[in-house]
């Protein structure tokens, strides 16, 4: 009996059988990628409520006279205002750290203090949007609903819930827009591929970007007068 090419059976069928490997999470354990997931999320809805209520809630209570009474400038008001929740975020950016290593076994590959450093970064970005979205808003109820507005998109969006080369091209442009993007693909390649600044040089980079857009527009916007 003959096979392809008139060679027979025995000759045409292969010779070696072809295995794929996976080289990072071999074993598709699913808390290896939802836990460096769940750490970025938390820090974006904490630190996005924490500052959409700084400037609304001054003006609410009226203590803004106060405030714009002092000989200070509209960053330097901006960054007091920043400042506490950049500990209380790398705090809880530690907490899920110790949580993730003791009770669900993640490992830390890379270097802790890069991660530390751009969990920093990130923490900074969030509370940068966060001030922008006081700016903008009037009272803390319209600042709550413009910080979960942002908020939804950063987790449908950022590939935290689906496979984000999967997504469709025009979602992939707006998740590009997003920190948790990035933040998602610099902690997983730092705690589970073991990187090092340069291969994660790209999202380093559009989060200082976005950080510093933020932070224009919102001293831009911030005045030193109450409407």
């Amino acid at each position: 009996m003959s096979g392809l090419h008139g060679l027979p059976a025995s000759a045409s069928s292969a010779s070696f059988e072809i295995r794929q490997h996976r080289r990072y999470n071999p074993a598709t354990v699913t808390r290896l990628n939802i836990v460096p997931g769940i750490l970025g999320t938390i820090i974006t809805m904490t630190m996005l409520i924490f500052t959409a209520l700084s400037v609304t809630r001054e003006i609410e209570h009226g203590t803004m006279e106060n405030l714009l009474s002092m000989p200070i400038r509209q960053l330097e008001v901006m960054l007091g205002k920043i400042a506490p929740y950049v500990l209380v975020g790398f705090l809880q950016t530690a907490l899920i750290f110790i949580a993730g290593y003791l009770i669900f076994d993640v490992p830390v590959e890379g270097n802790l203090l890069l991660l530390s450093a751009l969990s920093m970064l990130f923490i900074t970005t969030n509370l940068s949007i966060g001030y922008t979205f006081s700016t903008l808003a009037q009272n803390q109820l319209k600042a709550i609903q413009m910080s979960f507005m942002f908020f939804l998109p950063n987790i449908l969006l950022s590939g935290f819930m689906f496979p984000f080369a999967g997504m469709p091209v025009w979602a992939q442009w707006v998740g590009e827009a997003l920190p948790l993007t990035h933040y998602l693909r610099i902690v997983r390649s730092i705690m589970l591929k073991g990187s090092d600044l340069s291969d994660v040089a790209h999202p380093a980079t559009m989060l200082t970007i976005l950080t510093l857009i933020t932070m224009t527009i919102a001293v831009t916007r911030f005045r030193r007068t109450l409407d």
